[in-house]
């Protein structure tokens, strides 16, 4: 048993997989529920704070990442290990989030909202993905400018956004890049310096005002009560 332990974790380190994912994909094959639901812990924010960039409305954002992991589930029985288990579930996540947005664009129509019962219990997907981590404060004080970046990023045109939000969002490197768009290091980093340059363009406004925002007056300090000895 230890033997093939062994033989395992050295065909993973031949294939560019680490033991510990190898034991992961191969407890997700054989269908174990708790190795998806790591899965799920482990990558749904990540997942849908892509797609969410890519599709800027929240619900079908959230559907979207609902939808890649039933592809993964489905699909997992034919991983063969040619990358890593997060570059796999990334290259599925962009290709739904585009064909999404694909189909977006051609057919998005008005749509009736469907009122649900109130009184009747459900598990909302995108309230499980909204991050509530971040203070009160901090969410006032970093609101604008990530409105704004989430704003000109949006207007950034493919392929050269996707880049941009994997490689500067999502910190995957170059070669990870690669295997997810299925092109070439060169072509990665073409589509990067481009995608830089147009956002800074469309940044450039936003932050010429802002530098010429005149600062605020810092507080003056209250001065201390005297005591009666120091008063004399």
């Amino acid at each position: 048993m230890a033997q093939a332990g062994t033989a395992v974790g050295n065909l993973a380190g031949v294939i560019g997989v680490h033991p510990e994912e190898a034991a992961v994909i191969e407890q997700l094959k054989a269908g174990s529920d708790e190795a998806f639901a790591w899965l799920i812990a482990r990558y749904q924010q990540p997942l849908y704070s892509l797609i969410y960039r890519i599709l800027p409305n929240p619900v079908d954002a959230a559907d979207v990442t609902q939808d890649v992991f039933v592809k993964v589930f489905r699909g997992i029985s034919r991983f063969n290990g040619d990358a890593s288990l997060r570059t796999w579930i990334y290259r599925i996540a962009l290709h739904e989030a585009l064909n999404q947005r694909r189909w977006w664009s051609r057919h998005r129509r008005n749509e009736v909202a469907i009122e649900i019962d109130g009184n009747e219990p459900h598990l909302c997907l995108i309230e499980t993905l909204e991050d509530r981590q971040e203070s009160p404060f901090d969410a006032a004080a970093h609101s604008e400018i990530a409105a704004r970046v989430g704003a000109a990023l949006r207007e950034v045109p493919e392929p050269f956004r996707t880049v941009v939000v994997l490689r500067d969002i999502e910190g995957f490197g170059y070669e990870e890049i690669a295997e997810i768009l299925n092109a070439h290091l060169g072509t990665v980093k073409s589509r990067l310096m481009r995608g830089r340059a147009h956002l800074k363009s469309l940044l450039a406004p936003f932050m010429e005002a802002a530098s010429q925002r005149p600062s605020p007056s810092p507080a003056i300090p209250a001065s201390p009560a005297c005591s009666s000895e120091e008063a004399l």
